[in-house]
Protein backbone atom coordinates (compact mmCIF):
# COMPACT_ATOMS: atom_id res chain seq x y z
CA UNK A 1 0.00 0.00 0.00
CA UNK A 2 1.42 3.25 -0.86
CA UNK A 3 2.17 5.70 2.23
CA UNK A 4 -0.42 7.82 0.86
CA UNK A 5 -3.47 5.83 0.83
CA UNK A 6 -2.40 4.59 4.39
CA UNK A 7 -2.06 7.62 5.94
CA UNK A 8 -5.81 8.69 3.70
CA UNK A 9 -7.16 5.67 5.05
CA UNK A 10 -6.35 6.35 8.91
CA UNK A 11 -7.63 9.82 8.91
CA UNK A 12 -11.00 8.64 7.37
CA UNK A 13 -11.00 5.90 10.24
CA UNK A 14 -10.47 8.39 12.77
CA UNK A 15 -12.78 10.93 11.66
CA UNK A 16 -16.10 8.16 11.74
CA UNK A 17 -16.26 7.89 14.91
CA UNK A 18 -15.94 11.81 16.00
CA UNK A 19 -19.32 12.30 12.89
CA UNK A 20 -20.73 9.80 15.48
CA UNK A 21 -20.52 11.31 18.40
CA UNK A 22 -21.37 14.60 16.89
CA UNK A 23 -24.59 13.07 15.86
CA UNK A 24 -25.12 10.97 19.07
CA UNK A 25 -24.46 13.94 21.14
CA UNK A 26 -27.35 14.21 23.43
CA UNK A 27 -28.94 17.34 23.49
CA UNK A 28 -28.96 19.17 26.88
CA UNK A 29 -32.13 20.56 28.99
CA UNK A 30 -32.52 23.50 31.20
CA UNK A 31 -35.85 23.34 33.36
CA UNK A 32 -36.59 27.00 34.32
CA UNK A 33 -39.26 27.49 37.10
CA UNK A 34 -40.46 31.38 37.17
CA UNK A 35 -42.20 32.90 40.48
CA UNK A 36 -44.34 35.45 38.34
CA UNK A 37 -46.65 35.06 35.40
CA UNK A 38 -45.54 34.86 31.66
CA UNK A 39 -47.58 38.22 31.36
CA UNK A 40 -45.99 39.61 34.00
CA UNK A 41 -43.92 42.56 32.59
CA UNK A 42 -40.97 42.19 34.72
CA UNK A 43 -40.13 39.13 32.84
CA UNK A 44 -40.83 40.00 29.75
CA UNK A 45 -37.13 41.46 30.25
CA UNK A 46 -35.19 39.35 32.29
CA UNK A 47 -36.25 36.19 31.55
CA UNK A 48 -34.77 36.93 28.11
CA UNK A 49 -31.66 38.78 29.30
CA UNK A 50 -30.82 34.93 30.39
CA UNK A 51 -31.54 33.28 27.07
CA UNK A 52 -29.46 36.00 25.34
CA UNK A 53 -26.90 35.52 27.76
CA UNK A 54 -26.71 31.82 26.93
CA UNK A 55 -26.68 31.89 23.43
CA UNK A 56 -23.41 34.58 23.61
CA UNK A 57 -21.99 31.37 25.52
CA UNK A 58 -22.82 28.68 23.04
CA UNK A 59 -25.98 27.50 24.22
CA UNK A 60 -28.69 28.00 21.84
CA UNK A 61 -32.17 26.46 22.00
CA UNK A 62 -33.12 23.83 19.74
CA UNK A 63 -29.60 23.51 19.12
CA UNK A 64 -27.86 21.96 21.65
CA UNK A 65 -30.16 22.46 24.46
CA UNK A 66 -33.64 22.61 24.94
CA UNK A 67 -35.85 25.13 27.37
CA UNK A 68 -38.77 23.68 29.70
CA UNK A 69 -40.25 27.45 31.44
CA UNK A 70 -42.78 26.79 33.89
CA UNK A 71 -44.68 30.27 34.73
CA UNK A 72 -46.88 31.53 37.73
CA UNK A 73 -44.99 30.05 40.82
CA UNK A 74 -46.49 32.81 42.78
CA UNK A 75 -47.65 30.27 45.56
CA UNK A 76 -46.43 26.86 47.34
CA UNK A 77 -49.17 24.84 45.68
CA UNK A 78 -48.48 26.02 42.02
CA UNK A 79 -44.38 25.91 42.91
CA UNK A 80 -44.48 22.17 43.67
CA UNK A 81 -46.68 21.40 40.86
CA UNK A 82 -44.17 23.00 38.64
CA UNK A 83 -41.15 21.61 40.25
CA UNK A 84 -42.82 17.89 39.98
CA UNK A 85 -43.10 18.60 36.57
CA UNK A 86 -39.36 19.62 35.67
CA UNK A 87 -37.48 17.38 37.97
CA UNK A 88 -39.58 14.31 35.68
CA UNK A 89 -38.01 16.04 32.76
CA UNK A 90 -34.45 14.77 34.03
CA UNK A 91 -33.08 18.77 33.29
CA UNK A 92 -29.26 18.98 33.67
CA UNK A 93 -30.05 21.99 35.22
CA UNK A 94 -32.97 24.09 36.51
CA UNK A 95 -32.98 28.26 36.80
CA UNK A 96 -35.27 28.85 39.71
CA UNK A 97 -36.81 32.53 40.13
CA UNK A 98 -37.38 33.34 42.99
CA UNK A 99 -37.42 32.30 46.88
CA UNK A 100 -41.08 30.35 46.81
CA UNK A 101 -39.93 28.11 43.42
CA UNK A 102 -36.41 27.55 44.97
CA UNK A 103 -37.90 26.36 47.98
CA UNK A 104 -40.19 23.70 45.60
CA UNK A 105 -37.69 22.69 43.93
CA UNK A 106 -35.22 21.49 46.42
CA UNK A 107 -38.06 19.78 48.40
CA UNK A 108 -38.48 17.74 44.94
CA UNK A 109 -34.86 16.84 43.88
CA UNK A 110 -31.47 16.70 45.95
CA UNK A 111 -29.67 15.74 42.80
CA UNK A 112 -30.77 18.20 39.86
CA UNK A 113 -28.48 21.46 39.80
CA UNK A 114 -30.55 24.22 40.53
CA UNK A 115 -29.31 27.74 39.55
CA UNK A 116 -31.24 30.61 41.87
CA UNK A 117 -31.47 34.52 41.17
CA UNK A 118 -33.95 36.98 42.73
CA UNK A 119 -33.36 35.08 46.21
CA UNK A 120 -33.40 37.46 48.97
CA UNK A 121 -31.83 35.11 51.53
CA UNK A 122 -30.78 31.83 50.50
CA UNK A 123 -29.27 30.71 53.90
CA UNK A 124 -31.69 31.59 56.34
CA UNK A 125 -34.36 30.26 53.83
CA UNK A 126 -32.06 27.22 54.21
CA UNK A 127 -31.59 26.94 50.59
CA UNK A 128 -27.67 26.38 51.09
CA UNK A 129 -25.55 25.89 54.08
CA UNK A 130 -23.25 28.91 53.54
CA UNK A 131 -22.88 32.00 50.64
CA UNK A 132 -18.96 31.28 50.19
CA UNK A 133 -20.26 27.06 50.79
CA UNK A 134 -23.32 26.13 49.52
CA UNK A 135 -23.19 22.47 50.47
CA UNK A 136 -26.08 20.83 48.05
CA UNK A 137 -27.53 21.03 44.67
CA UNK A 138 -28.47 24.55 44.48
CA UNK A 139 -26.39 27.86 44.34
CA UNK A 140 -26.74 31.19 42.24
CA UNK A 141 -27.19 34.95 42.95
CA UNK A 142 -28.89 36.75 45.95
CA UNK A 143 -31.00 39.26 45.89
CA UNK A 144 -28.92 41.47 47.53
CA UNK A 145 -27.45 41.68 51.43
CA UNK A 146 -29.56 42.83 53.64
CA UNK A 147 -27.84 46.31 54.75
CA UNK A 148 -29.37 47.55 51.54
CA UNK A 149 -32.96 47.28 53.53
CA UNK A 150 -31.97 50.28 56.08
CA UNK A 151 -31.13 52.29 52.66
CA UNK A 152 -34.64 52.56 51.80
CA UNK A 153 -36.05 54.51 54.81
CA UNK A 154 -33.24 56.85 54.47
CA UNK A 155 -34.70 57.20 51.18
CA UNK A 156 -38.22 57.77 51.80
CA UNK A 157 -37.42 60.37 54.04
CA UNK A 158 -35.14 62.11 51.52
CA UNK A 159 -37.71 62.16 48.87
CA UNK A 160 -40.28 63.13 51.73
CA UNK A 161 -39.09 64.57 54.71
CA UNK A 162 -42.26 65.38 56.39
CA UNK A 163 -42.87 61.41 57.01
CA UNK A 164 -42.68 60.70 60.65
CA UNK A 165 -44.15 57.33 60.66
CA UNK A 166 -43.34 54.17 57.99
CA UNK A 167 -45.64 51.31 57.52
CA UNK A 168 -43.15 48.03 56.14
CA UNK A 169 -45.21 45.87 54.15
CA UNK A 170 -43.36 42.47 54.86
CA UNK A 171 -44.04 38.69 53.80
CA UNK A 172 -44.00 36.81 57.24
CA UNK A 173 -43.53 33.42 55.26
CA UNK A 174 -40.07 33.90 54.88
CA UNK A 175 -36.57 34.22 56.74
CA UNK A 176 -36.42 37.56 54.65
CA UNK A 177 -39.22 39.56 56.36
CA UNK A 178 -38.01 38.90 59.17
CA UNK A 179 -34.58 40.17 58.44
CA UNK A 180 -36.01 43.10 56.28
CA UNK A 181 -38.29 44.91 59.17
CA UNK A 182 -34.97 44.41 61.50
CA UNK A 183 -32.56 46.28 59.75
CA UNK A 184 -35.27 49.08 59.10
CA UNK A 185 -36.26 49.32 62.63
CA UNK A 186 -32.65 49.44 63.65
CA UNK A 187 -32.15 52.70 61.24
CA UNK A 188 -35.53 54.23 62.24
CA UNK A 189 -33.92 56.10 65.01
CA UNK A 190 -31.37 57.97 63.20
CA UNK A 191 -33.82 59.52 60.88
CA UNK A 192 -36.52 60.07 62.92
CA UNK A 193 -39.00 57.77 61.60
CA UNK A 194 -41.52 55.24 63.48
CA UNK A 195 -41.84 52.18 61.76
CA UNK A 196 -44.32 49.22 62.42
CA UNK A 197 -45.22 46.26 60.04
CA UNK A 198 -47.57 45.13 57.89
CA UNK A 199 -48.24 41.46 57.33
CA UNK A 200 -48.95 41.10 53.24
CA UNK A 201 -50.49 37.66 53.73
CA UNK A 202 -53.75 38.26 51.67
CA UNK A 203 -54.99 41.38 49.83
CA UNK A 204 -57.76 41.76 52.33
CA UNK A 205 -55.36 41.78 54.99
CA UNK A 206 -53.24 44.75 52.96
CA UNK A 207 -55.89 46.67 51.94
CA UNK A 208 -57.48 47.15 55.79
CA UNK A 209 -54.08 48.03 57.29
CA UNK A 210 -53.33 50.61 54.71
CA UNK A 211 -56.57 52.05 55.06
CA UNK A 212 -56.18 52.35 59.01
CA UNK A 213 -52.33 53.35 58.88
CA UNK A 214 -53.31 56.17 55.81
CA UNK A 215 -55.79 57.46 58.94
CA UNK A 216 -52.97 59.73 60.96
CA UNK A 217 -50.61 62.22 58.81
CA UNK A 218 -46.49 61.92 57.94
CA UNK A 219 -47.31 58.04 56.83
CA UNK A 220 -45.26 56.54 54.24
CA UNK A 221 -44.55 52.96 53.04
CA UNK A 222 -41.82 50.22 52.46
CA UNK A 223 -42.58 47.43 50.14
CA UNK A 224 -40.12 44.49 51.40
CA UNK A 225 -38.82 41.88 48.68
CA UNK A 226 -40.58 38.68 48.89
CA UNK A 227 -43.20 36.44 46.79
CA UNK A 228 -46.09 38.22 48.03
CA UNK A 229 -44.52 41.84 47.28
CA UNK A 230 -44.75 40.62 43.59
CA UNK A 231 -48.47 39.59 43.75
CA UNK A 232 -49.94 42.57 45.63
CA UNK A 233 -47.93 44.85 43.68
CA UNK A 234 -50.48 46.95 41.70
CA UNK A 235 -52.58 46.51 44.77
CA UNK A 236 -50.49 48.27 47.23
CA UNK A 237 -49.22 50.79 44.51
CA UNK A 238 -53.20 51.77 44.22
CA UNK A 239 -53.39 52.22 47.70
CA UNK A 240 -50.11 54.24 47.66
CA UNK A 241 -52.03 56.54 45.29
CA UNK A 242 -55.52 56.89 47.12
CA UNK A 243 -53.91 57.31 50.31
CA UNK A 244 -50.85 59.71 48.78
CA UNK A 245 -48.85 57.80 50.58
CA UNK A 246 -45.10 57.74 49.37
CA UNK A 247 -43.77 54.77 48.93
CA UNK A 248 -39.95 53.11 48.73
CA UNK A 249 -40.38 49.67 46.79
CA UNK A 250 -36.98 47.27 45.94
CA UNK A 251 -36.75 47.33 42.50
CA UNK A 252 -37.26 49.16 39.61
CA UNK A 253 -40.83 47.01 37.98
CA UNK A 254 -42.43 48.72 40.86
CA UNK A 255 -41.86 52.45 39.38
CA UNK A 256 -42.66 51.73 35.73
CA UNK A 257 -45.76 50.27 37.49
CA UNK A 258 -46.39 53.47 38.71
CA UNK A 259 -44.81 53.29 42.51
CA UNK A 260 -43.02 56.78 43.68
CA UNK A 261 -39.61 55.14 44.01
CA UNK A 262 -37.32 52.51 44.15
CA UNK A 263 -33.86 51.65 45.42
CA UNK A 264 -32.54 47.68 44.27
CA UNK A 265 -30.59 45.12 42.24
CA UNK A 266 -31.03 44.76 38.71
CA UNK A 267 -32.63 41.68 37.79
CA UNK A 268 -31.61 41.43 34.52
CA UNK A 269 -27.89 41.39 35.72
CA UNK A 270 -28.71 38.96 38.61
CA UNK A 271 -30.41 36.33 35.20
CA UNK A 272 -26.94 37.16 32.88
CA UNK A 273 -24.85 36.11 36.04
CA UNK A 274 -27.29 33.39 36.71
CA UNK A 275 -26.36 32.38 33.35
CA UNK A 276 -22.78 32.21 33.43
CA UNK A 277 -23.27 29.54 36.95
CA UNK A 278 -25.98 27.27 34.43
CA UNK A 279 -23.06 27.49 31.61
CA UNK A 280 -20.93 26.66 34.30
CA UNK A 281 -22.72 23.31 35.19
CA UNK A 282 -23.82 22.36 31.84
CA UNK A 283 -20.03 21.98 31.41
CA UNK A 284 -19.06 19.81 34.38
CA UNK A 285 -18.92 22.29 37.43
CA UNK A 286 -21.17 21.27 40.79
CA UNK A 287 -22.93 23.48 42.68
CA UNK A 288 -21.60 23.07 45.40
CA UNK A 289 -18.02 24.18 44.35
CA UNK A 290 -19.64 27.54 43.39
CA UNK A 291 -20.34 30.41 45.55
CA UNK A 292 -23.28 32.42 45.87
CA UNK A 293 -22.74 35.46 44.56
CA UNK A 294 -23.72 39.05 45.35
CA UNK A 295 -25.30 41.31 43.04
CA UNK A 296 -23.10 43.74 41.47
CA UNK A 297 -25.34 46.59 40.02
CA UNK A 298 -27.88 48.88 41.87
CA UNK A 299 -30.90 50.65 40.01
CA UNK A 300 -32.45 53.99 41.58
CA UNK A 301 -35.73 54.91 39.69
CA UNK A 302 -38.11 57.52 40.37
CA UNK A 303 -41.48 58.60 39.16
CA UNK A 304 -41.80 62.30 38.38
CA UNK A 305 -45.32 61.63 37.64
CA UNK A 306 -46.17 60.01 41.06
CA UNK A 307 -44.05 62.52 42.60
CA UNK A 308 -46.27 65.06 41.50
CA UNK A 309 -49.39 63.34 42.50
CA UNK A 310 -48.45 63.35 46.16
CA UNK A 311 -47.09 66.65 45.71
CA UNK A 312 -43.39 66.28 45.90
CA UNK A 313 -40.74 68.20 44.82
CA UNK A 314 -38.54 65.32 43.90
CA UNK A 315 -34.66 66.71 45.30
CA UNK A 316 -31.63 66.88 43.24
CA UNK A 317 -29.75 65.16 45.14
CA UNK A 318 -32.05 61.98 44.22
CA UNK A 319 -32.12 63.02 40.38
CA UNK A 320 -28.73 63.31 40.05
CA UNK A 321 -28.48 59.64 41.45
CA UNK A 322 -30.89 58.17 39.81
CA UNK A 323 -30.24 55.26 36.91
CA UNK A 324 -34.05 56.11 35.91
CA UNK A 325 -36.58 59.14 35.61
CA UNK A 326 -39.72 58.44 34.53
CA UNK A 327 -41.41 61.88 33.56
Amino acid sequence: MRRRDFIKGIASAGAWPLAARAQQERMLRIGVLVGVRADDAPAGVYIPAFLQRLQQLGWTDGRNVRFDIRWGATNAADARKYAAELVALAPDVILSVGSVSVGQLLEATRTVPIVFAIVPDPVGAGHVDSLSRPGGNATGIMMFEYSLCGKWLELLKEIAPGVTRAAVLRDTSIAAGIGQFAIIQSVAPAVGVDVSPVSLRDATEVERAITIFAQSPNGGLILTAGPLSAVHRDLIIRLAARYKLPAVYDSRPYVTAGGLISYGPSFTDQLRHAADYVDRILRGAKPADLPVQAPTKYELAVNLKTAKALGLAVPPSVRARADEVIE
